[in-house]
């Protein structure tokens, strides 16, 4: 009887560990999620796509990516940050994670605290443009043709909150410069009105603006780089204008808090792959983008200073969310 007893409990124990066994083995094959908190096409889409692809072969695992558009990142965020922490979700998230700790009066989630930062993929400047009827050549005489006719020439704002909305309204607080910002629902109807003429004036990632640019149908009067641009050596960067300024939007990879160690680091290591693969590189730099994959320390730090930077812009320019 003992030894039925012994043998019974052995099968027991059995069963169990084979069960555990099966969970863990489908949970590391089921496929990881890369939520995006953007609409399909926009350049976080493009860049979670680019990834995806070169990070399932780094890790050996299927990666998708699902568009949870809406609240300028939020809905994407808020999923990801009430996630388990198996690395079985993750965020491609953008410069609003950053921008949305002070543009919201409340959120669901700490943008801090609640995340697990891997890796920043990609970094990209704005260009400041300029319709060619702007009596503008450079970054000196448009500050003052605004300081001489304040409240005259108009702002085109793709999305209100967004990185490129408070780079126009970091460069009105640093030269002290009045001008009106016209809201749109888009990037696309935004620079159509630019190149119509109906606005005078425009902050536009690099991507959306370049070929308008080489094209001669917008005039480049600055770019929000520290430095001046190797794709656009005679644009001068506004910091030559305005010492200290700087805005560039940037796109990196979150995983919910509380993720183990060993799991981040293996995740983190795997992304930082897919970015520096000669692919992705090459689609990023499509984009108008840099490549980064900088460790999870320091993208960690680069939020948080984030955060504290934008804030500063988002109480002077008093922007409330869409």
């Amino acid at each position: 009887m003992k030894n039925a007893n012994r043998l019974s409990r052995r099968a027991v124990l059995a069963a169990g560990a084979l069960a555990a066994w099966r969970v863990h083995a489908q949970g590391t094959q089921q496929p990881v999620r890369i939520l995006v908190g953007a609409p399909p096409g926009g350049t976080t889409d493009t860049m979670a796509r680019a990834l995806a692809a070169e990070l399932g072969r780094s890790l050996g695992r299927t990666v998708v990516v699902e568009n949870r558009p809406g609240a300028g990142g939020n809905i994407a965020a808020d999923l990801v940050a009430k996630a388990a922490p198996d690395g079985n979700t993750l965020l491609m998230s953008f410069t609003s994670h950053a921008i949305n700790a002070s543009l919201y009066p409340t959120l669901p989630f700490d943008p801090v605290k609640d995340f697990t930062p891997l890796t920043m993929v990609s970094t990209t400047p704005a260009l400041l443009v300029a319709h060619p009827s702007v009596p503008a050549s450079n970054l000196k005489e448009l500050i003052a043709l605004l300081k001489g006719r304040p409240g005259q020439l108009n702002f085109a704002i793709g999305a209100l909150g967004s990185s490129v909305h408070l780079a126009g309204e970091a460069f009105k607080m640093m030269s002290g410069t009045y001008v009106v910002n016209i809201p749109y629902k888009g990037t696309a109807p935004a620079i159509q009105d630019v190149l119509a003429g109906q606005v005078q004036l425009m902050f536009a990632n690099i991507g959306n603006a370049q070929a308008h640019v080489r094209a001669g149908k917008l005039k480049a009067l600055g770019v929000t780089s520290p430095a001046r641009l190797a794709a656009f050596p005679d644009v001068p960067a506004i910091a030559e204008a305005l010492p200290g300024y700087q805005s560039s939007a940037w796109f990196g990879l979150f995983g919910p808090a509380r993720m183990p160690p060993d799991l981040v680091k293996r995740m983190s290591d795997a992304a930082r792959q897919a970015v520096g693969s000669a692919e992705v590189k090459r689609r990023i730099e499509f984009e108008g983008a840099t490549a980064v994959g900088n460790a999870p320390d320091e993208f960690a730090r680069f939020v948080q200073e984030e955060i504290s930077r934008w804030a500063k812009v988002v109480k002077y320019s008093g922007a409330k969310p869409e």
